[in-house]
């Protein structure tokens, strides 16, 4: 039978304040001994509600938002709202079933590696390692858009501030000038441990998000001057393009890799306090892509691109700025990556020296540890030397690639179904079918949702081997 270690600290509802309280302490002495104080409170957490929220929002958040109007154009006004909301709540029910996993894991030692020991043990080692490959593709496709979109966004700005005739230096419009430049602040911020510690940079990423939602809404109600017309505007009409454009919707909600170091840090990481979590951070992020969907396409109809602020003119000081918040976004996005990218290569690389999981019966007295993480955290030398290896080795790729889009459509297509819904419903299903307190229909759910995403898989994978076949063969032509 599976073990079971507990929940962390204070998982159920009773108050932030009794794992510290002095009362309890004398009460357990006077019932148990004095043994009992020789036990060693776990450590507790101390990022706030809306510290995790906003890293969790901002984990999800991203570019991609900036699709959802071309999707919607693919499919229809109603089938567009639908598919987005069943895409967001698919992705919470995966976040849900993984704040339940985290509650049977170690004292806030939750993560993928200690999970996985629990019900899988011998894939653990390949689960990190497909996360960290996954976390590494989407930094590098960060900083691949900040280089491709900053020339622009500085010449859009130049003419605006200036003169539409007068360009800016040369330097100015060089991409990898500008990645280098924005590395020096980036870099700093890779090196914190604690997601928490990123908390203000994803405030400021989400009001970058408020800028680029604003906007679309604007510009619906007081089109600028040179807006394009719109073309045709249903409530119904599927395309073929939906093939391509659903895959966008599902992946818009990943942000599974987080979510155990915000359970480890939160303060009192009750169940309902992670709900609440989840819930606003899905919630927000689906309001604000179906805010933008639907006015996108109302604004552009059938004629809306790729990228929904590429279609108004960039002659206006509105817009440039709303480029710029597009880089800033993508920017204080790329340390949510580097994060969870080095705690899996950290168990990936230490899977050798990893205890065995405990069983039931064994260590029942004593708080379990999960030992690589048995000095609160990685070593300092480990964490640098592992930071370093990831921000220069993906620095260096951006620096010099231009377009990774077909690696990365495998990496994200494969890596953020495993994370958003394979593994979710498998460590709960295999967690949860031995133990008569839980809750079958549940435990049937969770199954079903890695069947989902087995679905999505293939899927995703075979339409990214058949677009590539296309790609070769249309170059052969």
């Amino acid at each position: 039978m599976v073990r079971l270690y507990g929940a962390a600290e204070g998982h159920e509802d009773q108050g932030p304040q009794a794992a510290d309280d002095p009362r309890s302490s004398r009460e357990d002495d006077a019932l148990l001994g004095d043994a009992a104080t020789a036990r060693k409170p776990g450590r507790q957490g101390h990022a706030s509600l809306m510290s995790s929220t906003s890293n969790l929002a901002n984990t999800i958040i991203g570019s991609g938002m900036l699709t959802f109007p071309l999707a919607m154009a693919s499919a229809g006004i109603i089938p567009g709202i639908i598919t987005c909301v069943f895409s967001g709540g698919v992705a919470a029910f995966g976040l849900y079933l993984l704040s339940l996993c985290a509650a049977k894991a170690p004292h806030r030692r939750a993560s993928f590696f200690t999970i996985a020991e629990m019900t899988f043990p011998s894939a653990a080692v390949f689960f990190d390692a497909a996360i960290a490959v996954k976390c590494f593709g989407v930094s590098i496709s960060y900083l691949i858009i900040i280089k491709s979109l900053m020339p622009s966004v500085v010449a859009a700005l130049y003419h605006d501030l200036t003169s539409p005739d007068v360009n800016p230096p040369a330097w100015m419009l060089s991409g990898q000038n500008w990645i280098t430049i924005i590395m020096i602040p980036l870099v700093p911020l890779t090196f914190l441990r604690k997601l928490d510690s990123l908390r203000h940079t994803s405030y400021v990423a989400l009001f970058s998000v408020a800028y680029l939602v604003l906007i679309v809404i604007v510009c619906y109600f007081f089109p600028l001057k040179g807006t394009q017309e719109p073309g045709e505007i249903y409530l119904v009409h599927f395309t073929p393009s939906f093939v391509s454009t659903f895959p966008v919707q599902v992946f818009a909600y990943t942000c599974a890799q987080n979510l155990f170091p915000i359970f480890n840090e939160i303060h009192t990481n009750s169940q309902k306090r992670m709900n609440l979590v989840i819930g606003t951070a899905i919630g927000s992020a689906a309001l604000i892509y179906e805010v933008i969907a639907v006015f996108g396409y109302l604004t552009f109809g059938s004629k809306v691109g790729p990228n929904i602020i590429a279609m108004y003119p960039s002659t206006s000081l509105f817009i440039a700025v709303g480029q710029l918040a597009i880089v800033i976004l993508v920017m204080f996005s790329y340390p949510l990556q580097v994060h969870p990218c080095r705690n899996c290569l950290d168990k990936v690389f230490h899977a050798g020296h990893t205890s065995k999981p405990v069983t039931e019966g064994e260590g029942e007295d004593d708080e379990p540890e999960d030992e690589h993480h048995a000095s609160h955290d990685m070593t300092p030398l480990k964490h640098a030397v592992l930071t370093v290896a990831i921000v220069a080795s993906g620095f260096t790729i951006a620096y010099f690639v231009d377009d990774l889009k077909m690696v990365l459509s495998f990496v994200g297509s494969t890596g953020s179904t495993t994370i958003s819904f394979i593994l979710p419903g498998l460590f709960w299903w295999k967690l949860s079918r031995d133990d008569p307190s839980t809750n079958k229909t549940l435990s049937r759910a969770s199954l079903g949702l890695a069947i989902y995403g087995m679905f999505v898989f293939v899927f995703c994978l075979s339409f990214n081997i058949y677009g590539l076949f296309q790609k070769e063969s249309g170059t052969l032509h």
